[in-house]
């Protein structure tokens, strides 16, 4: 499927989406939707280091609260669009991205992991210190009530998350069907391999810590004026770090697929959870789900359709065996 098609498709898809919850009737609708959307952007650009490349990033919320925080800076000194703040969320966290993977990406496995949570406690130690973003005391971000002619705020954000969500997956496919994500297969399958081939392995590293990098700092843009209230804990909290790993895994890392259908399940379930139980359950969800599909579909629910469709067919027609070197029936 050509590119400006597949756009065109999911346009009308987030179209209908927002006409449905407009006809909902109910501005909750648009709170819960906002959250799985965050969701779908996070585990898609997750996947693009590490499902693509194979590098796994426990830092996602060093990167999501660097563009929550990048508004905040910008708020305090004069007030963007948000269509601005997401690109300059981007471009903050976008060259932290590209920084992070100077340094670290000459480790690989465990070395690496254990590197990107590092960063994300050096970040959340600067934000608590840093009195111009409010510290350890928080943030308070004033929204307007209404925006024309969208209507309640709380749409508007919906939209913009709802567009980025498609910007997302749209860039994930691209990189997918492009030598860019061929190169990136070949470091995820044999790294050693791909650069005694002459592969330029760290420098297409690079090229994913960015991309993945800028669309996370982007899902953290409008999320201070979704909240209202920022403070270091609801940025760097263990739910970000843990959701955005957790949703490609279980929906499969190998396919721009497997991140659209992890966030929408999971962060369905967890929004479920939360008006019918607790918030507090939502790591449980997780911890559960993510358990079960390692022991049951180890390659996440993508993987395992292609193995159902892709399994050869059965030597039984009806109830007689069919012998293959039987010869055939005369007429």
């Amino acid at each position: 499927m050509r590119t400006p098609l597949f756009l065109l498709i999911w346009f009308v898809i987030a179209a209908a989406v927002f006409a449905g919850a407009i006809a909902f009737g109910n501005d909750y609708v648009f709170f819960a939707g906002y959250v799985v959307l965050q969701y779908v952007v996070l585990s898609t650009a997750w996947n693009i280091l590490g499902g693509y490349c194979g590098y796994v990033n426990f830092g996602s919320a060093a990167f999501f609260a660097l563009g929550a925080y990048s508004t905040v800076a910008i708020y305090k000194f004069y007030p963007l669009p948000i269509p601005l703040l997401l690109v300059f969320g981007g471009a903050v966290s976008g060259l932290v991205g590209l920084g992070m993977g100077y340094l670290t990406l000459r480790l690989r496995g465990a070395f690496f992991a254990i590197a990107t949570l590092a960063l994300a406690v050096v970040m959340e130690t600067l934000v608590v210190n840093w009195d111009y973003v409010g510290g350890s005391r928080g943030a308070y971000i004033i929204r307007p009530e209404e925006i024309a002619p969208i209507g309640n705020y709380i749409r508007y954000l919906f939209l913009i998350m709802l567009l980025l969500a498609v910007a997302a997956i749209t860039t994930a496919r691209l990189i997918e069907h492009s030598r860019l994500g061929y190169g990136f297969a070949t470091i995820r399958d044999d790294e050693l391999a791909a650069e005694a081939s002459g592969v330029p392995t760290l420098r297409l590293k690079l090229i994913a810590t960015t991309i993945s990098g800028a669309l996370m700092g982007m899902a953290g843009a409008p999320f201070p004026y979704y909240i209202g209230y920022l403070q270091p804990s609801s940025t760097f909290g263990l739910e970000y770090a843990v959701n955005s790993i957790a949703m490609p895994l279980i929906g499969g890392t190998t396919s721009w697929v497997g991140p659209l259908i992890g966030a929408i399940l999971l962060g369905s379930l967890q929004q479920i959870a939360t008006v019918t139980i607790s918030s507090a359950v939502n790591l449980l969800i997780v911890g559960c789900l993510l358990v079960g599909f390692v022991i049951v579909a180890p390659n996440g629910i993508v993987g395992l359709v292609h193995k159902y469709l892709q399994r050869k067919p059965d030597d039984f027609v009806g109830r007689r065996r069919v012998d293959p070197d039987a010869p055939e029936p005369a007429p």
